[in-house]
């Protein structure tokens, strides 16, 4: 079978700005792949991994070239070729959709998983300074978002999530060190945060540092993000985290990513299904997998000025399933 692939890049602005220790956005750049066989057309939206080099442009062309070289595209070839990253998974979330589309079957049978049902999402607290992110925290409680997600630096920490429990008493926290907390007590960071509803800290360490946490008692569980990018790292990072965030991007598509999961499970390990910033499309196929999850993470629609018009619902913190993932 003969497919039209095409990749382009599109610019989507977001609210206000984004900051998190690494530097501060104010648009994401996406790649939106459409895959046609003459007869359907699949759809998929990929947002780069900028901390680790790539940009929209060189994933559009990556995309280009790999299928002028494997014109017979298929998930398989793409995990046996192509490396991990936001084009294989604009790919490889296209096609899904693409079959999707051809047997008028949902994702989610498609892909084995549960029906997907209202999902209680984080909402993000950029970094800054503590007074500001009590202003944001308390403006979300307020409309309705009862899990926050803070980004921290390993600076004023204490400080940051203190301000942000007083802003919204009753929300429960998740804090994202950024890999910020090498040279810190991590037991006596995390003892410090557990008394404000912290029930998360994801990536304490550098990506390659997971050591600095062998022997650690934390009373909050830790989750790997960056430590972890495919199902082959889950044996390394399972003796130093409790729980592993899944990306699509990182992993280089939703076949991978279920892989991840399926993993995870059989290490016991907990799961967190979280996003890149990007429209409803980019994290529609990741709602799909987040109904294995214990942690969803899929706020990266409600951070730009406007997302696509037929995107996913977000109400009192939830996301709704969008219509065609019903």
């Amino acid at each position: 079978m003969t497919l039209t692939v095409s990749a382009t890049v599109e610019k989507w602005p977001v609210a206000g700005a984004f900051v998190i220790s690494r530097g501060t956005k104010t648009h994401v750049d996406v790649i939106l792949c459409e895959i046609s066989d003459g007869a359907a057309i699949g759809r998929a939206e990929a947002t780069p991994i900028y901390y680790e080099g790539e940009t929209a442009q060189e994933c559009a062309d990556q995309i280009s070239r790999f299928v002028a070289e494997h014109p017979d595209l298929d998930r398989a070839l793409l995990l046996q070729k192509m490396p991990r990253g936001a084009a294989r998974n604009a790919l490889d979330c296209a096609l899904w959709d693409l079959e999707c589309r051809k047997t008028n079957v949902a994702l989610w049978q498609l892909a084995g998983l549960p029906v997907p049902a209202p999902t209680l999402s984080a909402f993000t607290i950029s970094l800054g300074q503590p007074a500001l992110m009590e202003r944001q925290a308390r403006k979300a409680a307020a409309a309705g978002y009862t899990l926050l997600k803070l980004k921290l630096s390993g600076d004023k920490d204490h400080e940051r999530v203190a301000a942000v429990h007083r802003g919204a008493p009753g929300a429960r926290l998740i804090v994202d060190a950024n890999e910020s907390w090498n040279d810190l007590d991590i037991t006596a960071e995390a003892a410090l945060l557990a008394q404000y509803s912290v029930e998360l800290i994801e990536q304490p360490v550098s990506a390659g540092q997971d050591h600095l946490l062998s022997g650690i008692k934390s009373p909050v569980p830790l989750c790997a993000d960056e430590s972890c990018h495919t199902s082959a790292d889950i044996e390394r990072i399972a003796p130093f985290y409790d729980v592993v965030n899944i990306k699509l991007d990182k992993a280089g598509g939703l076949t991978e990513a279920m892989a991840i999961a399926h993993a995870a499970q059989a290490a016991n390990m907990k799961i967190m299904v979280g996003c890149m910033l990007s429209t409803s499309l980019g994290i529609q196929p990741a709602f799909s997998l987040a109904q294995l999850a214990q942690w969803v993470d899929l706020d990266g629609p409600l951070l730009l000025e406007k997302d696509r018009a037929d995107g996913f619902r977000f109400e009192s913190g939830q996301i709704l399933p969008a219509k065609s993932a019903d």
